[in-house]
């Protein structure tokens, strides 16, 4: 069962790394931001599967609210305005949309809450990434690439460290087959993730910078890990789809990338000003 796992989450890597790279390297911002927009409604959707089951009304304008939120924050970028708009108007239609699909009432304040945070969940963190290339500064392709690594190398990392060495559970009531050694691995995995950053696409960004905020982005993408693994247990499911193969859906592999995202659009925020896409 491992290696036929394994071997699907290989022959998933040798088609979806040359696409990547190619977006993020080569193809124009809208390229990219057309596949966040995917993965944004294809997220979206196994979310309110998930939250709203049996209700496919709610479902649709669940990933109708998910996308116009993505849409709006790339389109709208430059504005800050819109920005403010978006985090304060669409957590406000979560109840309204609860109140016209009352259905189930023991249910309702999930599924109220939900549709209030999930957009936003689902969202903007993706569109984050479109920003850093539509921005068009020289080291956005690094910055974007240390999004994925420090999701996806530290999910590598923490694979195989909680394989062969993992033997004391993080959070057994969340997430049985996690361990302590496992998460040690991919936060060191994300260190050697930031050297290889620092020596190949962001030369200028000191390796110190690059491992803390490896680091950080290592227990926020656990975390996010973690937060998707209670959300599964909550309604019952195993996975969030079947749409990847060895992976699952698109948030079993998106989980930990959300904060990655969120994390590194952040930091490059705050030590570099000019890199907002926002103006007043």
């Amino acid at each position: 069962m491992l290696n036929s796992n394994l071997a699907q989450r290989l022959a998933t890597a040798v088609v979806a790394i040359p696409l990547l790279a190619w977006l993020v390297f080569v193809g124009p911002a809208w390229s990219l931001y057309a596949l966040a927009l995917t993965v944004t409604i294809l997220g979206a959707r196994e979310l309110f599967q998930m939250t709203h089951p049996e209700d496919v009304p709610s479902q649709a304008i669940g990933v109708l609210l998910a996308s116009s939120v993505s849409a709006i924050l790339y389109l709208g970028s430059g504005d800050l305005r819109v920005l403010l708009t978006l985090l304060v108007v669409a957590p406000t239609l979560g109840p309204l949309v609860t109140l016209l699909r009352l259905k189930d009432i023991p249910s309702a304040a999930r599924r109220a809450m939900s549709m209030s945070a999930g957009p936003l969940v689902i969202g903007i963190p993706m569109t984050l990434l479109a920003l850093i290339k539509k921005g068009g500064a020289s080291s956005a392709p690094g910055w974007i690439m240390a999004a994925f690594c420090f999701a996806w190398i530290a999910d590598t990392g923490g694979y195989f460290a909680g394989r062969f060495l993992g033997k004391h559970k993080l959070y057994e009531a969340v997430s049985p087959k996690k361990t302590v050694e496992g998460a040690v691995g991919a936060l060191a995995a994300n260190v050697v993730a930031a050297w290889v950053l620092h020596v190949t696409l962001l030369k200028e960004v000191s390796f110190a910078y690059l491992a803390v905020l490896g680091l950080i982005a290592g227990v926020f993408g656990i975390a996010g890990d973690l937060a998707e693994s209670l959300l599964k247990r909550s309604v019952g499911v195993k996975d969030s789809g079947s749409l990847i193969p060895g992976h699952g859906g698109i948030l079993d592999r998106i989980d930990a990338l959300m904060l990655t995202s969120t994390v590194v659009f952040v930091s490059r925020l705050w030590a570099s000003p000019d890199a907002c896409p926002f103006s007043q």
